[in-house]
């Protein structure tokens, strides 16, 4: 299975998984028709599904006009999003699996930024690869969405499980905000060296306009101060130790940067 990185829009991403074996793709999260119809032509691949982490019209977007080109498509989204994503046609829980090019996903219930939000989780294939996240807007590199339907409880408990997964376990996020996020990052975790480490080398990325996408779950345990709520140093900088609560905080004081 290969994995096509798409920008789309202003600083989306679309995934376009590929087998390059049947002549068959999947999308996730697409944005944009246009990016996706371009790639489908320059592969030759026939489009078999959409993979829809939640309803927001900036994955969303091309639904419609892709299901137009490809009748026998199958949307898939969250049972919780019925009737908000277009031409949904599988309602999905946790648990369930999804399946592309002989790869096994995972569905993941991520409530937190939407209600309905999910991720899909494909494991590594053989010893030694990295298994691929595809997380929407829950997980970003260096940050987490912001919480517009859900609670910070709901959030903790969706980041914590992503932060369980393996560490090679590649995050492929859905927009390119890793650079402002590692900023407002080294102002609640000013003296964590892989942190700074991390934003040098994601600034220089950025300068030569180079994606930081994937990233990977081991990076994001150490440098993400969302994924390292409850650590000591992120609650000291809360003054809350209660790791909702501070949670909650951090949260808040993101929104504000």
């Amino acid at each position: 299975m290969d994995i096509h990185r798409l920008p789309a829009l202003l600083d989306n991403y679309v995934f376009l998984l590929h087998d390059p074996v049947n002549h068959t793709a999947a999308v996730v999260d697409p944005a944009e028709y246009s990016v996706v119809r371009q790639e489908l032509n320059r592969l030759g691949a026939n489009l078999s599904a959409i993979f829809n982490t939640h309803h927001h019209q900036d994955h969303v977007g091309g639904n419609q006009r892709l299901l137009q080109d490809f009748p026998d498509l199958i949307i898939y989204g969250s049972a919780a999003d019925r009737d908000r994503i277009p031409g949904q046609k599988v309602f999905l829980e946790a648990g369930d699996q999804v399946s592309f090019g002989g790869h096994q996903g995972q569905v993941l219930a991520v409530p937190g930024h939407t209600r309905g939000h999910i991720a899909y989780y494909f494991p590594a294939a053989s010893p030694g690869a990295p298994g691929e996240l595809f997380c929407g807007d829950t997980l970003f590199a260096g940050g987490c969405g912001r919480l517009f339907e859900g609670t910070p409880a709901q959030m903790v408990e969706s980041l914590n499980q992503l932060r369980q997964l393996p560490d090679p376990t590649r995050v492929w996020c859905a927009h390119e905000y890793t650079l402002k996020n590692l900023e407002f990052a080294l102002t609640v975790d000013p003296d964590n060296r892989d942190l700074q480490n991390r934003y040098v080398a994601t600034k220089i990325a950025r300068q030569r306009q180079e994606a930081t996408i994937p990233s990977q779950i081991g990076v994001e345990n150490l440098t993400n101060p969302f994924l390292r709520w409850d650590h000591q140093d992120l609650l000291a900088v809360t003054g809350i130790f209660d790791p909702i609560q501070s949670f909650a905080r951090l949260r808040g004081l993101k929104d504000r940067f």
